[in-house]
């Protein structure tokens, strides 16, 4: 009975402290949930396109990046060109922070932008908050850690909270008032919601905070790779290799865009989405592993970006896979097509395949649309929670009643 009461005031205690910085994470989160679908659908009118006809020739990429440069009046390289194999699709080319995102009929080879930004620069602002409570600047490793801080505490409450509401006895007058809504009223109501609410989102709530604290903090991944039976990759003070030294073989022009996402349809021939760029990219769940050229490729790593040739990059998903980590990363040689490193989830070690999917199940995507909708409710359920559980303390300890 003594550590069931020094339970609840810990969990009280964390509830109060806590409580308005996870109420903000919460609401977020619930914006956040269908960010990729959200997005999609407000710029449905740029980024779908109607083919002429079932046979009709698509333009090379390589025009499609120039029209889009031509309309956004830059001279930058594009920083990435996605393709989709549906016809439907509209060819988006990244110019750039500043050019932003321009979408390009493959057909016709009509440039199209967003009328307005309002929805991305709203989500984008959401994810600001989730992550950093809105701070910028010098101020965001403080927001990181105060949300970082609230997330491990939200963990605790979840965890705790299993264990205040385990009932006593298993019988239908201990547990039924925790299972569902029973229409009472006042502090009798606040507490039904909190026990209703937090049984049927808690297991949903320890995954997504648990997997936060392994997004957010070192020793909390290196935990992921214990449990597997790794070793924790070790962080280096200086960073790794992040590209190759080309070697021009002799009379060998560079390849066009074109070329290598040709060579990449010839390889995949099952591929649904790609992402072409120059140079390497940054894999999400770490940093891409040092490159390791293929004898006689005629391509070295080089331990400080060069200024000469860089390969191509693309990252490709495949159709038929239904999980979000099973992308690919590919590393092509800009003049011969070779391809100098392959890098899919089944490439990886299972403490890395681990870590991918801890990341998506943060956001729901590891169960597709379906997560994703159980992540929002489950965040809903957050704001319930910390609403009852400071309406609770009110009525507790700021207005009771002389006896």
């Amino acid at each position: 009975m003594a550590l069931r009461k020094f339970f609840f005031w810990l969990h009280l205690v964390a509830g109060l402290v806590a409580g308005l910085v996870i109420a903000v994470m919460c609401f977020t989160g619930v914006t956040l949930a269908f960010e990729t679908e959200i997005t999609a659908w407000a710029e449905r009118d740029v980024r779908r396109v109607e083919p002429p006809s079932a046979a009709s020739p698509r333009l090379p990429l390589d025009e499609l990046i120039a029209r889009a440069r031509k309309s956004a009046d830059t001279e930058a390289r594009a920083s990435g060109v996605t393709v989709s194999a549906d016809p439907r699709d509209a060819v988006a080319v990244n110019l750039g922070r500043d050019a932003g995102v321009y979408y390009v009929n493959p057909y016709t080879g009509e440039v199209r932008s967003a009328a307005t930004t309002r929805t991305h620069d709203f989500l984008h602002l959401m994810e600001e908050w989730h992550r950093f409570l809105a701070r910028s600047g010098d101020r965001r490793p403080l927001g990181k850690a105060v949300t970082g801080a609230c997330n491990l505490a939200f963990l605790f409450l979840a965890l705790s909270g299993l264990y205040l509401w385990w009932p006593r006895a298993w019988t239908a007058r201990w547990v039924r008032p925790a299972l569902w809504f029973n229409g009472s009223r006042g502090t009798a109501r606040d507490w039904n919601w909190h026990n209703v609410v937090g049984f049927w989102s808690l297991p949903v709530l320890i995954v997504l905070t648990a997997s936060g604290a392994v997004i957010g903090y070192r020793w909390a991944g290196d935990l992921v790779y214990l449990l597997a039976g790794e070793t924790p990759p070790v962080a280096s003070q200086s960073p790794a290799p992040a590209a190759y030294v080309i070697e021009r073989p002799e009379g060998a022009s560079k390849l066009t865009y074109a070329d290598a996402l040709a060579r990449i349809q010839t390889a995949f021939p099952d591929w649904s989405t790609l992402t072409l760029r120059e140079g390497l990219p940054q894999r999400r769940g770490g940093p891409m592993p040092t490159p390791t050229a293929p004898p006689g490729s005629g391509a070295q790593p080089a331990a400080k970006r060069p200024t000469g040739p860089q390969p191509y990059s693309a990252t490709l998903r495949e159709s038929g896979l239904w999980y979000p980590a099973a992308s690919t990363q590919l590393v092509i040689h800009p003049f011969t097509g070779e391809f100098l490193q392959r890098d899919g989830y089944a490439d990886q070690t299972p403490g890395r395949q681990a870590r991918l999917w801890l990341r998506y199940l943060h956001t729901g995507q590891a169960l597709g649309w379906l997560g994703q909708l159980i992540a929002a409710l489950a965040c809903a359920g957050g704001l319930i929670l910390t609403y009852t559980g400071f309406a609770l303390s009110w009525r507790q300890f700021l207005t009771r009643k002389p006896k």
